[in-house]
C-alpha cells in the first residue's frame, strides 16, 4: 500500500512540474510577444496597447502587412489556424520589406517572432511603407501610409512605374465635354534639328527621397 502511494505521489508531483512549466512558459512567451508586438506597433504608427490583447494583435498585425485583420479570427478555429498563419507570415514579409529587410529575415519572424518584432521596433530603424507598393504589394491597411481596405483599388501597387499621386489627392482630370488643346490648322509642332537627340524629360524624385 505504502509503495502504490508513493508510485501514485510521484506521478501527480510530475504532472504538476510540467503543468507548473507550461504555465510559465505560457505566460513569458505571451509577455514576450507583447512588448515586442508593441514596439513594432509603435514604429509603424499602430496604438501599442494592441499589442496586450490576444487575438487583436494578430489582427493589427495583419493589417499593417496589408490583410484583413479578421483572418486572426481563424486561429480559434482548429485547422483554420494554419491558413492564418500564412497569411501573418506574408504579411511579416512584407513588413519586413517596409524596413528593408530581404526574405531571409522571415526565418527569424517565424522561429523567433519576438526577436523579429524588436529589431524591427528598435530606435536605429527606419519604417518606409512605400517600399511595399514599391515591390508591388498592397498599402497596410493600418499604420503609416496606410490605405483603407475598400479604398485600394484607386491606387496602383506596381509603384516601380512612375511615383504615384499621393494618398487621398486625385489628379486633376479635364473638364468634362472639354477636349485638351490642338495645334492650329496647318501649323506643325516644332521639331527637334536632323541628328539632335531631344534633351531628357526631367524625372520626378522618388517618393521616399
Amino acid at each position: 500500500m505504502d509503495d502504490y502511494s508513493s508510485s501514485y505521489g510521484a506521478i501527480f508531483a510530475i504532472y504538476l512540474a510540467v503543468l507548473i512549466f507550461y504555465i510559465v512558459a505560457a505566460i513569458a512567451s505571451y509577455v514576450l510577444t507583447a512588448l515586442s508586438l508593441s514596439s513594432l506597433f509603435r514604429k509603424v504608427g499602430v496604438e501599442p496597447w494592441a499589442a496586450w490583447v490576444p487575438i487583436y494583435q494578430y489582427w493589427k498585425l495583419l493589417e499593417v502587412g496589408g490583410y484583413q485583420g479578421w483572418f486572426s479570427l481563424l486561429l480559434l478555429v482548429p485547422g483554420a489556424n494554419y491558413v492564418a498563419l500564412v497569411f501573418i507570415y506574408i504579411g511579416m514579409y512584407r513588413t519586413g520589406i517596409a524596413f528593408r529587410k530581404d526574405g531571409a529575415f522571415l526565418v527569424l519572424g517565424i522561429f523567433l517572432p519576438f526577436v523579429w518584432a524588436f529589431i524591427l521596433g528598435g530606435k536605429t530603424t527606419v519604417y518606409e511603407p512605400q517600399l511595399i507598393t514599391a515591390a508591388g504589394y498592397p498599402p497596410p491597411i493600418a499604420g503609416y501610409g496606410s490605405v483603407p481596405f475598400d479604398q485600394r483599388s484607386q491606387y496602383g501597387y506596381g509603384a516601380q512605374q512612375q511615383p504615384q499621386q499621393p494618398y487621398g489627392q486625385q489628379a486633376p482630370q479635364q473638364p468634362y465635354g472639354q477636349q485638351a488643346p490642338q495645334q492650329p490648322h496647318g501649323q506643325q509642332a516644332p521639331q527637334q534639328p536632323y541628328g539632335q537627340e531631344a534633351p531628357p524629360a526631367p524625372q520626378p524624385p522618388y517618393p521616399g527621397a
